[in-house]
Formats: C-alpha cells, sequence, structure tokens
C-alpha cells in the first residue's frame, strides 16, 4: 500500500489519471506472473489480456449486493470438458436468481465468447469461470438501477491433475448450510461455502460434510459427496436440496459400467442418514477440480478400513479418461 504516516495521520496518495492507476496496477503483477491469462468482460465488449486491467465496476450489483450468478469448466489438454452442461446449469442459475428477465445474452453467444477467450488465453490446462450479474449501475438494493446485466469471464491456468491416490479428511460442517432456494443455484453469495471450508481446515480436514435439518448428508462447501454402501451400492445424496452437481451427474452416467463388470452392485441417489453414510466402505468428494478425492476419515471415524478404496479410484479413473477423451470435450482453436 502507498501508504505514509505523520504522527496519526495517514496520507493516501491521490492518482489524477487513468494512467496513473494502469501504472500501479501493472507494477503489482510485474513481482510474479498471473495465473489469469484472458479475461472477458462485458463492460467492456472484449477479450482482456493485460491482467492490470481484469477489473469488475466497485457499482455491480455483483459485487457490493451479491445479486450474481457464476459456473465453471475445465481446461484439459487443450478442451474444455462440459462446457454444455455447466451452461445449461448456470443459465437456470441465472433464471432463478432473477438476474436478467430476457438474457441479452443468448447461450450460443456466452459459448462462443467463452471458447473464444480460451483459445486468446493460450491455456491448455486449467480452468475458465464466469459470472452473470444484474450488472453496474448504482449502489440501492434493488436491481432497477441497472440499465444492462454484465458477463464476466476469465481463464485460470493450473496445473490440474487427477486426484485420488490418497485419501483426505473430512468433518460435519458446523456452519448452517444454505436453504434449498439458494443451494440449489450456483450464485456468488458463499459466505457459508467459505466459512465452512475455513472451519473446516481448522480442524484439519480437507472439507467439510454439511447435514440437513432432518438429519440426512447434503453436500461439501464446494463438493459433491458419494458413497459405497457396505452392499457394493454407489449412492449420492438426492440433489432436491442441494446444487446438482455436473460432475456428480457425470459419474452417476457412467457408473453403471462398473456395474456391468460387476464392481458395483448399483447406482442411485436418495436420501442417506449421517449413521449409514459412516457406515459406507468407501466415501469421496467429487467436484469438476477433482474429480474423484476419496475421503478415508470422517470426524472420529475411518471410513471403511481407512484407506483409499479400489472403487472410488476405479470412478475417479472412469472421469478422468471421460475428460481426456470422452464425448463433452471441446477443442479449443488455439491460434498457435
Amino acid at each position: 500500500m502507498n501508504l505514509s504516516m505523520a504522527g496519526d495521520e495517514v496520507e493516501v496518495p491521490v492518482y489524477e489519471s487513468g494512467a496513473e492507476v494502469l501504472q500501479k496496477a501493472q507494477e503489482k503483477w510485474s513481482v510474479a506472473p498471473p495465473p489469469y491469462p484472458a479475461m472477458y468482460s462485458s463492460v467492456l465488449g472484449g477479450i482482456i489480456l493485460d491482467p492490470a486491467m481484469m477489473v469488475v465496476p466497485i457499482d455491480d450489483h455483483m459485487v457490493h449486493r451479491g445479486h450474481g450468478v457464476f459456473d465453471t469448466a475445465m481446461i484439459l489438454d487443450g478442451a474444455l470438458y462440459e462446457l454444455d452442461a455447466h451452461l445449461d446449469r448456470f443459465l437456470r442459475s441465472a433464471a432463478a436468481a432473477r438476474v436478467v428477465a430476457t438474457p441479452p445474452f443468448p447461450r450460443h453467444a456466452l459459448r462462443s465468447i467463452l471458447i473464444q477467450m480460451t483459445a486468446a488465453s493460450g491455456c491448455r490446462r486449467g480452468s475458465i469461470r464466469y459470472w452473470l450479474s444484474s450488472g453496474p449501475g448504482d449502489f440501492l438494493l434493488s436491481s432497477r438501477g441497472c440499465p444492462t446485466p454484465a458477463f464476466y469471464a476469465v481463464v485460470i491456468a493450473s496445473e490440474y491433475e487427477q486426484c485420488g491416490r490418497d485419501g483426505v479428511r473430512a468433518v460435519t460442517a458446523t456452519v448452517p448450510m444454505k436453504p434449498p432456494q439458494f443451494a440449489t443455484m450456483k450464485n456468488v453469495n458463499y459466505l457459508p461455502n467459505v466459512l465452512s471450508i475455513m472451519d473446516a481446515e481448522d480442524r484439519g480436514a480437507f472439507a467439510s460434510v454439511w447435514v440437513d435439518d432432518e438429519g440426512y448428508v447434503a453436500e461439501g462447501p464446494m463438493v459433491n459427496v458419494a458413497f459405497v454402501t457396505p452392499d457394493n451400492h454407489l449412492v449420492l445424496p438426492a440433489f432436491d436440496k442441494i446444487l446438482g452437481g455436473c460432475t456428480a451427474k457425470r459419474m452417476l452416467a457412467l457408473a453403471p459400467r462398473l456395474v456391468e463388470s460387476g464392481l458395483l452392485a448399483g447406482v442411485s441417489t436418495r436420501n442417506i442418514t449421517v449413521e449409514d453414510a459412516k457406515g459406507s466402505v468407501e466415501m469421496a468428494f467429487v467436484g469438476s477440480g477433482l474429480p474423484v478425492l476419496p475421503v478415508v476419515h470422517w470426524d472420529d471415524k475411518p471410513i471403511g478400513d481407512g484407506k483409499v478404496g479400489p472403487l472410488m479410484q476405479a470412478l475417479s479413473d472412469l472421469l478422468w479418461e471421460d475428460m481426456k477423451s470422452g464425448p463433452d470435450r471441446i477443442p479449443v482453436p488455439y491460434k498457435h
């Protein structure tokens, strides 16, 4: 921070031109290369490659009122995985959040923007994240003062690899879970999720698991959960009160292959009590960035024998192979 102290007074510099602000922002990123090789902003109407200009207006209602939705998609080996499934959920979330009454960004335009942004970034492994907000306008509660919704997206480069070789710990969440109206849409109001993951980390766990008021397992703060029962059934909590994970649904679509091979006895979604869940022989977190991460310990009890089991590893391999060569890949048209 460019602050100087004179006694109890804090002297704050005043930047009178955009050039000065840009210089300061570029100085910030000159220290270390940013992991954000490209951004799209409908406010600016194009793709931005300078990280110093990857900004969102302070009066955007997504920023100061949380009126916005988001989604993501992984980039693996130069292809976007399950972009269409994530886009469909994105638009369902936008409708539920009343972000826009009639979207000014038709689905095909959003899809094209995201593919072009990824191509311009040159990134071949990582993820994209994108937001639709009620837009900039004023600082009131209602979004009526926002003339035009805003669409933002960014490419996040990372050394994305398959998880699953080592198991992690989970704990039961102490932070209250979101009510179904908000949990089933992927909106930007993630404070319960943030506090829940911080609480889990404080307790030496990878993530927490929410349990609803009826005692049924719900989800994690950024993942779904999956279980293998003692009679070898793959079970995921029903999606009626939680976010319908795209990766979790893809797992459910691929898992019957293990039924056909005799490794699993069946696949289903249903309500599952904490007692039954903790009595499972295998457990895993399921999400786009994993895609399957076995859980070997929950609270004070090991899951199964406390080691990574063969079925979650097999499911992880199925998903990883689907990400690398399955039908839901969109090759990115890079220029170089």
